[in-house]
């Protein structure tokens, strides 16, 4: 069944051109969708019929856009090497609504006034291609239309949601406009460049604005800018209450994704509403506005900043406009035009024009020359001529507009694989005092995304770059705790010891790793100190100098003793035990030098292993003394088989050797199934302290200290028991005391221990080492010292007789 569309005369009287402005013979049509008589609000009317465009509010930069399209054919037919023996030609039809243009799009689709959708035997469409429409919802309307026949639809300006990128519902839809997602990328870059976190978003309550918003949206998600405030635009839009409630939430960045007409509504309630020090970012579609930015009390309003078209001048444009004006005259055409292809422009002056609005301008141009291109391909044009032969579809020229490249005016036109423009950047441009859109940067899509903007050419209102924000950032280390629902409303905690905060995480404080620290408020670990005991640090040199003194005590009583050995001190004091006792403090000493250096475990066993043994025999000959003098001065006179077996069979040997080699075993047995390791004091939280394992070590080797410490009681309370022997020969009272201090010195590490920490234990364990040995030097020895030196008379076997005879005879009284 076919469908005969009637070209239907518009019954209203009015002044054109003797040739038509809207249509032009050729040997291809192309199709133009202009909205040169744009419908401002929506008409609510019920009534279907076509609305007679020239009716409504003239648009001088849509109309320019419309002779960029008249002018790109001309220049085409006029070129030699593009489409040489061609012409082609053109019928454009003022597209003023988005709803109510239906019959030049049917006047577009048919053939010879006949629209047959279900013939396959027939061309369906007239023109080879459409260049146009100017809006995304009416785009949306007309373009199914098109796509059914494959019927390529280049869109200018407008025209740029996001939906048309899907090939499965617009297969034959193309676009020299950057798609909405291009601009919101832009708009993205310059909330971050200048940290701005807490914006409204306003925008026309259609499908271009609302797919700007459900991008924004996603845009943002991941980032720390919030949506403080979103709502859609239309005619009847209370400004007034919408300004109020973006002052109460304190918003002073307002993105303003709307259309020419609705931004002008916005900016001039914006001036009677006297709102100041705003910043206002404009898309491509109002920011090159001409008379916005002179109107009086816009400066009040705050800084505009805007996303435009660049201002690409095409050359020849003028002088076709010069032309065709010349050329102008108000004449009755032989034929009525159809509905919608008049324009009162008879008054439009050149100078108009050419100063017009000049976005969206290359577009029109590219877009022209895209198809242009296509058609050389599809009718293999050569050198100086095309093959006119070949049967052109729509379809195939769709086929080469999509793998067209070529160059136009220093850009590479061609498209990606959903219809979208690979070419062109984007202008940032200011509203300066004198009222003009200046240009002071730019974002270049490709090759690759590059941003570039100069600051200084920006006046901010009041001097001052405005800020906007929820809640002001964090300091460094403060971690953010979000109040409500938007993620820029938070309060500020600064972040503990031992923690940081990482910049990919401002919620969380994260804690450092067992080996850094960190201070109160911090962004980032440091690595912890490793501390112990250098041979060089000075507390260490005095300790080793006490021990080679100690060693050198322990030569000259052992060269003392060795010259008067027979005396009776040396005697009494124990003989060949007074040797052995010194030899094993000169072994214990070796203990004390591994208190310091870098702990391993070769070093924490001798800090243990040599002390722990030699003490032992040590206190061993300290215990046989005990109990050898209360054996002769106390237990010998009441049962003498005692001291006799005891001198007989020298049970103090036996006993001591018992001690030796039992303490070696026990020692030995711990040491190679389990030695002390090194051990990390983490107490200070910015270093670490390596020491050896001291309480797990006592823990686990708690034999070997239960031996050492039952010797150390047994000597003590033998000798205590022979405190009252005589005042000259009180060898016990010496051991009594050197026992007694050693449990003090003991005693008071032990507390030490547990009440400080780092490299203060290592240091009290040393001096509790080095002051045990003195204790035993200095106090069992040193008397005898220096009787042998001072007291000769005291050093004779007489002396020592009369005392014990004495100590005899008041014993059996």
């Amino acid at each position: 069944m076919s469908h005969v569309y009637t070209e239907a005369p518009c019954y209203k009287t009015e002044c054109f051109s003797k040739t038509s402005e809207f249509k032009m013979k050729g040997d291809y049509l192309l199709g133009g969708l202009f909205g040169v008589h744009p419908v401002s609000t929506t008409l609510h009317q019920n009534i279907p019929e076509a609305i007679i465009c020239s009716s409504q509010t003239f648009s001088l930069s849509n109309y320019r856009r419309f002779q960029m399209m008249r002018f790109s054919i001309e220049e085409i037919n006029n070129s030699t090497s593009l489409l040489p023996n061609v012409t082609l030609g053109y019928e454009i039809f003022d597209h003023c609504s988005d709803t109510k243009n239906f019959p030049g799009i049917f006047s577009l689709m048919s053939v010879d006034g006949s629209v047959q959708p279900w013939k396959e035997s027939v061309n369906f469409s007239k023109v080879i291609a459409v260049v146009g429409t100017g809006t995304s919802t009416a785009t949306m309307t007309v373009a199914p239309l098109f796509m059914m026949d494959l019927v390529p639809m280049v869109c200018l300006y407008g025209a740029s949601s996001s939906v048309f990128s899907r090939k499965r519902n617009f297969p034959s839809f193309l676009r020299t406009v950057h798609p909405n997602k291009d601009v919101i990328e832009i708009i993205l870059r310059f909330l971050e460049k200048f940290k701005w976190t807490w914006v409204a978003f306003l925008y026309i309550d259609d499908d271009y604005g609302r797919d700007g918003l459900d991008l924004f949206g996603k845009k943002i998600k991941d980032t720390e800018i919030c949506l403080a405030f979103s709502h859609g635009l239309k005619e009847n839009t209370d400004y007034p209450k919408l300004i109020k409630q973006m002052e109460a939430l304190r918003i002073n960045v307002v993105i303003v994704f709307t259309t020419k007409w609705t931004a002008e509504g916005l900016i001039m309630s914006a001036i009677q509403q006297n709102v100041t020090n705003k910043v206002w970012i404009a898309v491509d579609a109002w920011s090159l506005h001409k008379e916005l930015p002179k109107k009086p009390g816009i400066k009040n309003i705050g800084t505009v900043l805007g996303i435009a078209e660049p201002k690409i001048t095409i050359p020849g444009f003028d002088d076709f406009i010069h032309s065709f004006k010349a050329q102008n005259q108000c004449e009755n055409p032989e034929q009525d035009p159809l509905c919608n292809q008049m324009c009162n422009c008879s008054s439009v002056r050149v100078e108009d024009i050419i100063t017009a609005d000049p976005s969206f301008n290359f577009p029109v141009y590219s877009a022209v020359y895209a198809v242009a291109h296509a058609l050389h391909a599809v009718l293999q044009c050569g050198a100086g001529s095309c093959n006119k032969s070949i049967k052109v579809y729509p379809h195939m020229v769709l086929e080469e507009l999509r793998m067209s490249k070529f160059t136009l005016l220093n850009q590479t036109v061609n498209f990606d694989d959903n219809g979208d423009p690979k070419f062109g950047p984007y202008a940032i441009v200011f509203w300066n005092e004198s009222g003009d859109a200046e240009e002071i940067g730019s974002y270049m899509f490709h090759p690759e995304h590059n941003f570039d903007i100069n600051e200084s050419k920006i006046h901010w209102h009041g001097d001052k770059k405005p800020e906007s924000f929820c809640s002001k950032e964090c300091p460094d280390g403060y971690m953010k705790k979000q109040e409500g629902v938007h993620k820029c409303c938070f309060s500020c905690t600064i972040c503990p010891k031992g923690t940081y905060l990482n910049t990919t995480d401002p919620y969380n404080c994260i804690e450092c790793k067992d080996t850094e620290w960190s201070a109160e408020g911090s962004t980032t670990c440091k690595p912890r100190q490793l501390e112990y005991i250098r041979f060089s640090d000075p507390t260490a040199i005095v300790i080793m100098i006490g021990t080679v003194i100690l060693l050198a005590f322990i030569v000259a009583i052992s060269v003392l003793f060795a010259l008067n050995y027979n005396t009776p001190v040396v005697r009494s004091a124990g003989g060949p035990m007074c040797f052995l006792i010194l030899g094993c403090l000169s072994l214990c000493s070796i203990s004390v030098f591994f208190f310091f250096g870098e702990p391993s475990v070769g070093f924490c066993i001798l800090r243990y292993f040599p002390f722990l043994l030699f003490y032992t025999v040590c206190v061993a000959c300290l215990f046989a003394r005990s109990f050898q003098i209360i054996c002769i001065f106390k237990i010998s006179p009441k049962f003498p088989n005692i001291s006799r077996i005891w001198t007989k069979y020298n049970v103090h040997w036996i006993f001591i050797s018992a001690a030796f080699f039992l303490q070696a075993i026990l020692l030995i047995n711990r040491f190679s199934l389990d030695p002390p390791k090194q051990f990390t004091d983490k107490f200070y939280f910015d270093r670490i302290i390596l020491g050896c394992e001291v309480n797990k070590f006592v823990d686990d080797s708690l034999i070997p200290f239960i031996l050492i410490c039952v010797l150390i009681f047994l000597s003590f309370c033998f000798s205590y028991a022979g405190k009252d022997l005589p005042k000259n020969y009180n060898e016990a009272k010496t051991i009594t005391f050197c026992m007694l201090l050693l449990i003090l010195i003991w005693v008071t590490f032990a507390t030490f221990n547990y009440v400080v920490h780092g490299k203060v234990i290592t240091f009290s364990h040393a001096v509790a080492t080095l002051l045990s040995l003195y204790s035993l030097l200095l106090v069992y020895f040193l008397p005898r010292c220096y009787i042998i030196l001072f007291k000769p008379e005291k050093n004779t076997e007489q002396y020592f007789q009369d005392l014990i005879q004495s100590y005899t005879r008041s014993y059996s009284q």
